[in-house]
């Protein structure tokens, strides 16, 4: 007897340049309609997993008329919280229990971490709002080395005795190089991995939508992804290759534009890596349903 699919559908996705068009590329003019009429249904948990923090992620949701998720897990996946809106049109924000259990068993905190780095060239600390008790932030120029800069900053840590995750990305529209340092039980997959098991979820009924460096460490797990498709060619390789070298090739999909008529673009390519990993769920894809 063959498997039946999961019916529930646990959608991640990253927010800038996944969801939100806000890359050089164009959008398909009906995408995020679409997606919203989508996540609309009962059966969807939609979650946003995003370098955002809470106001950002509220001003993304106004500005882009996007739909309020269930879960935001934020600050590059430090924070986890559960969204209800209110009678009154309210959001009220509850931290997930656990996960700042979690992730203070190791984490020698940003003071430390600070002070380390202190004397490292080509770091610029982020604005205070963007630090967070998990997190310490910084601006990188992106002349510099980022592989040679990772390496020493790790060798730091080593020396030090601090155990810490670096995370590195570039933000295309700004033109700069963006590096985190969490917890080592952070970043993105951990923290999805947490909800997962939180919600009693598993990879048939989980999918993941990302764009950037930050989102690799789930677009290269086993959770089935989808990398759309206005990513730049640096990620889309660096993701091939990782999940080739890991025998996952299977569970990342590259959107390709085409689907439905739409570019893959943004929240086109979130849907069009959800009707690859979830077939049975096509007929609530198609244009004008929800």
């Amino acid at each position: 007897m063959t498997p039946t699919m999961p019916r529930s559908l646990l959608l991640c996705t990253d927010l800038d340049r996944t969801l939100i068009p806000n890359g050089a590329e164009p959008e398909s003019p009906d995408a995020r309609p679409r997606f919203r009429r989508f996540v609309a249904g009962s059966d969807v948990t939609l979650v946003y997993v995003t370098g955002r923090h809470r106001a950002l992620v509220e001003t993304a949701i106004a500005e882009h008329d996007l739909p309020w998720p269930d879960y935001v897990i934020g600050d590059v996946g430090t924070s986890i919280q559960a969204v209800v809106i209110g009678a009154d049109g309210t959001a009220i924000w509850n931290p997930l229990p656990g996960w700042t259990d979690e992730l203070a068993q190791t984490w020698p905190g940003p003071v430390a971490l600070q002070d380390l780095f202190a004397d490292v060239s080509g770091l610029r600390r982020q604005e205070a709002a963007r630090q967070t008790p998990f997190k310490l932030s910084y601006d990188v120029t992106l002349d510099l080395d980022a592989d040679d800069l990772l390496v020493r900053l790790r060798a730091r840590l080593e020396q030090a005795g601090m155990r810490a995750c670096l995370i590195w990305s570039i933000d295309e529209a700004a033109g700069i190089g963006l590096l985190d340092v969490l917890p080592e039980q952070a970043g993105k997959y951990q923290a999805v991995r947490f909800l997962m098991r939180a919600l009693g979820c598993d990879e048939g009924s989980t999918v993941f939508a990302g764009d950037s460096g930050n989102d690799l460490d789930v677009l290269t797990s086993s959770i089935p992804s989808v990398l759309v498709a206005n990513a730049s060619d640096p990620v889309r390789e660096q993701a091939r290759r990782a999940v080739a070298m890991n025998g996952l090739t299977e569970r990342l999909y590259c959107a390709l534009g085409g689907w439905q008529g739409m570019n893959g673009h943004y929240s086109a390519g979130i849907l069009e890596g959800v009707a690859h990993f979830r077939p049975d769920l096509l007929d609530r894809l198609r244009p004008g349903d929800g």
